[in-house]
């Protein structure tokens, strides 16, 4: 009885991990061993990062609203507090939008919170 080898599922393995592997740099692209490497690598850097993407986004929307609080005379500490005190619900990131947009919108914001 002829030896049974399992070349057709290793041969998809191989072709999967190599598809995700691609265009990377010379070996890491072509040979399996370093091919498994890099892309085990590059998904745990996905993982992680889909993580990190949120903080990233929210210290620029607090980064933006701090500006235009700042061209507004106030802090953003102080707005972001006024804000709670007048009962106003937006989120950093339509505050964020508000002030990249409408300044004229945001300063009216910026009174109200002020007078709270």
């Amino acid at each position: 009885m002829p030896r049974a080898k399992n070349n057709v599922a290793a041969k998809q393995r191989h072709k999967k991990v190599l598809k995700k592997a691609r265009g990377n740099y010379g070996a890491r692209s072509r040979l399996y061993r370093t091919a498994i490497e890099t892309v085990h690598k590059g998904l745990t850097y996905a993982y992680r990062d889909r993580r990190n993407k949120k903080r990233t986004f929210r210290a620029l929307w607090i980064t933006r609203i701090s500006a235009a609080a700042k061209m507004c005379d106030t802090n953003y500490s102080s707005f972001i507090h006024g804000l709670k005190q007048a009962g106003v619900n937006l989120n950093r990131k339509a505050l964020a939008d508000i002030a990249a947009r409408d300044m004229t919108t945001f300063a009216q914001l910026a009174k109200m919170a002020e007078s709270k």
